[in-house]
């Protein structure tokens, strides 16, 4: 604008400025060049994750299902006043697999109802984002890790630390350099809730809320507003607790540096010691996992790990012979014999930028790249060992794991808990295992 320019002129400007601002966006992607995609599950992760894919001018929302219509409406909603269309609208996930024009699906459901629409997606010939954890249970899990394999499709679990900013990435670096020395143990911490879990919702099931859907394969219980939702995943018949929520978040910048594969055993012991309202998962838990000269130890508790308080409620220490790197989601620090070395040697940088969690999986759709960084074999084998302490802390026993046949050894009543029973009438298609190639990570 010229520097003249009148107040009604420029007041008019604005007016129009503001007017085009409001109009909703339309993609500048041919339509063959777009990915058409079908949400499942729209609470308030899903929403987010929604948010993200309307961030891409190459996607286009084809399809939105979720069994509660306060969500699935307002998604809706946010689609039509966003983008200026209306997507399908489905109460049932088998229907949205249907629709010949979804190109790929991103299921944001409890971890209970994972496994079972992953792969059938895969059968409908979908490519499927899923959130982390990515299963309930280690047999849910290599059932959906097998199942994109036999059907050649393009995966990504939802753990977005791993691609959104560069820290994760130094930090790799860093260790696999060697400038660290040997390191022989490795300590993450989360830190527990300590307050009681309240909702406001009142104890009458909501109208347009399916709940008998919503617990699907997992065992019928009455309603409760504690029981769904928000706080759906401090019951065991749906989830692990916070400690499995934040488990990949954190191991996964652990298990990327030292390429970890599994260890020979592993415990877990804790309790809860400042909840006391009807939820189950554990407040307090520490987990041991016993690597080939290493030890990982993964403490779930109420505070920062003792010294580091400044590095927040989530991080991950790797402890070298000749210096320690402690990391959260963010920044790192080198420490040297007990205190923080600021210019310490940095390596040539060779680990690629990432473009971004959702605009990867994108680029593989397009691509046909099944190898994504997260994609649902890497996803499940960071996922089992989260899922493995939970079960040494629910029966008080050391496990014993063999690792080519994913069974433990030795004790059947934890064995029971690597697969699920599911209610009536859901199942879940368990294929043969995929052939693999020498080394191969499946």
């Amino acid at each position: 604008m010229q520097a003249d320019l009148s107040r009604r002129n420029f007041l008019a400007a604005a007016g129009s400025a503001a007017a085009i601002a409001a109009m909703p966006r339309v993609s500048s992607a041919a339509p063959s060049d777009r990915v058409v995609m079908g949400m499942i599950g729209v609470g308030s992760q899903g929403t987010g994750r929604l948010r993200e894919f309307l961030d891409h001018d190459d996607v286009r929302i084809g399809a939105i299902c979720d069994v509660d219509r306060r969500h699935l409406d307002r998604a809706i909603a946010l689609v039509e006043k966003e983008k200026g269309y209306k997507p399908q609208a489905f109460d049932d996930f088998r229907g949205l697999l249907e629709s010949k024009e979804i190109d790929a699906v991103a299921i944001v459901t409890p971890d209970h109802w994972h496994a079972i629409p992953t792969v059938s997606a895969f059968e409908a010939g979908k490519d499927v984002f899923v959130e982390k954890p990515l299963s309930y249970s280690v047999a849910e899990g290599r059932a959906m890790a097998d199942a994109s394999l036999n059907h050649k499709r393009v995966t990504q679990m939802g753990n977005h630390i791993h691609n959104t900013t560069g820290n994760y990435r130094r930090v790799v670096e860093m260790v696999q350099s060697g400038k660290l020395g040997k390191i022989t143990r490795v300590h993450l911490w989360k830190t527990s809730p300590t307050r009681n879990f309240r909702v406001r919702e009142p104890a009458t099931l909501p109208e347009g809320f399916n709940y008998d859907f919503w617990l699907g394969p997992a065992p019928k219980h009455a309603y409760t507003p504690l029981r769904s939702h928000g706080s759906f995943r401090q019951f065991w018949d749906y989830s692990g607790g916070t400690f499995i929520d934040f488990w990949c978040h954190i191991s996964d910048v652990a298990f990327w540096a030292l390429d970890l594969k599994a260890p020979k055993a592993l415990s877990a012991a804790g309790g809860r010691f400042f909840l006391t309202d009807e939820t189950e998962a554990a407040d307090t838990m520490e987990a041991i996992l016993e690597f080939p000269n290493l030890l990982y130890i993964y403490s779930f508790r109420p505070t920062p790990l003792p010294g580091f308080e400044h590095m927040g409620h989530i991080g991950c220490l790797f402890e070298g012979s000749e210096a320690s790197l402690v990391t959260n989601y963010e920044d790192h620090e080198v420490w040297v014999k007990g205190k923080k070395v600021d210019d310490f040697p940095k390596p040539p940088r060779t680990i690629p930028d990432s473009p971004g969690h959702i605009r990867e999986f994108l680029d593989a759709i397009k691509n046909r790249n099944l190898e994504t960084t997260c994609n649902l074999r890497y996803g499940h084998h960071l996922s089992k060992f989260g899922l493995l302490s939970n079960i040494s802390y629910r029966t008080g026993r050391r496990i014993e794991w063999d690792e080519q046949r994913e069974q433990i050894i030795g004790d059947r009543q934890a064995g029971r808990y690597l697969v699920r029973n599911f209610r009536k009438p859901w199942k879940l298609k368990v294929q043969p295992r995929p052939a693999r190639s020498a080394g191969e990570q499946v």
